[in-house]
C-alpha cells in the first residue's frame, strides 16, 4: 500500500501530462486476448473515463479477433489467415458483422458505461463512415479503408461521448467488409487528426527478440520500423500493428504507441506518468 505522500506525489507527476493532452483527440484501438479478462477490461474502461474526465476527446476501435475465431469453429468453420488478416469469405463476413458490431460493441459500451454514461456504439458501416473495397481478391471481403467520413464520430466527441467503434466497413453497392482492427483505428486516427494513436496488443511492445526483456525497443522513427519489417525482425501478427504505425504517422499523428494491453491501466501509465513503457512510434 502506498502512503498519503506518495499518492500526492503521484498526482503531482501526472498534472503537467493532464495539461498537455486536455483537448486532445486519442484513438485506441482495444482487442485481442485482453478484452477476454473482465478485471482487465474493467480496467480499461475506468481508465479511459478518467482520461475522458480529464478532458481528453478519447475514440474506442475494436478488434474481436479470438470471438470471431471461436464463433466461426462453433459453425465448423477454420479460420485462415494471410500476413495476419483474416481470409472473409461471405459466410465469414456475416460471422464478422454478428460479433463485432452486435456482441463485443454492445459489450465494450456496456463496461465503459458502468464507469458512467459516456460510450456510444458505433459501426463503421453506419453512415458509411468507413467506406472501404476489398483489399484482395484471394481474400475475399477482406477491406481497406478508402475514406473515413469522421461526422458521425465528430457528432457523438462534441456531444462529450466516447465513440466505440466496430471496424466493418461498406461500399457503395452495400457490401460490407472487414476490415483490420488495427487500420482502421489507423485511419480514424488520421481523419480525426488525433494526437496519438494507442494500438493496445497482448506483448510488451516492439522487440528484437521475444524471449529477451532486454531486447524491447522503446523508440523507433518510421524509416527504421520500414528497415525491421524488410529484415524480419518484424514478422506475423505484428507486421499489420507496424505498418498501421508508420501510416498514422505519415499521417500526420504524431505519436504512435504499442502498449501491452495486459499490464493493469496501461493507459495512465503511459498518459500521465514519468516512465516510459511499450514501444514508441514517432517520425
Amino acid at each position: 500500500m502506498i502512503d498519503a505522500a506518495q499518492k500526492a506525489a503521484i498526482l503531482v507527476e501526472a498534472l503537467p501530462y493532464i495539461r498537455r493532452f486536455a483537448g486532445a483527440t486519442v484513438v485506441v484501438k482495444y482487442g485481442g486476448s485482453t478484452m477476454g479478462d473482465p478485471e482487465l477490461a474493467d480496467h480499461f474502461a475506468a481508465d479511459v473515463v478518467l482520461m475522458h474526465h480529464l478532458g481528453m476527446r478519447v475514440v474506442v476501435v475494436h478488434g474481436g479477433g479470438p470471438q470471431v475465431s471461436a464463433a466461426m469453429r462453433d459453425r465448423g468453420k477454420e479460420p485462415v489467415f494471410v500476413d495476419g488478416r483474416r481470409t472473409t469469405d461471405a459466410e465469414t463476413m456475416e460471422i464478422v458483422r454478428e460479433v463485432l458490431a452486435e456482441t463485443v460493441n454492445a459489450e465494450i459500451v456496456e463496461t465503459i458505461n458502468a464507469h458512467g454514461a459516456y460510450a456510444a456504439g458505433l459501426s463503421g458501416e453506419e453512415g458509411m463512415t468507413l467506406q472501404s473495397s476489398p483489399r484482395d481478391p484471394a481474400t475475399g471481403f477482406l477491406g481497406t479503408i478508402d475514406t473515413v467520413d469522421p461526422a458521425r464520430i465528430n457528432a457523438l466527441l462534441e456531444a462529450s461521448r466516447i465513440p466505440v467503434i466496430a471496424p466493418i466497413g461498406i461500399d457503395d453497392a452495400g457490401q460490407t467488409y472487414n476490415n483490420n482492427a488495427d487500420s482502421a483505428a489507423s485511419a480514424i486516427a488520421v481523419a480525426l487528426n488525433a494526437r496519438k494513436l494507442v494500438l493496445l496488443t497482448d506483448v510488451p511492445g516492439l522487440s528484437r527478440d521475444l524471449g529477451d526483456p532486454d531486447a524491447l525497443i522503446s523508440e523507433v522513427s518510421v524509416n527504421q520500423l520500414r528497415d525491421l519489417i524488410a529484415d524480419g525482425t518484424v514478422h506475423g501478427g505484428m507486421i499489420p500493428k507496424c505498418e498501421c504505425a508508420i501510416e498514422a504517422v505519415d499521417g500526420g499523428v504524431e505519436r504512435v504507441h504499442l502498449l501491452d494491453g495486459r499490464t493493469p491501466h496501461v493507459l495512465l501509465l503511459e498518459f500521465f506518468t514519468d516512465a516510459g513503457i511499450g514501444t514508441m512510434v514517432t517520425a
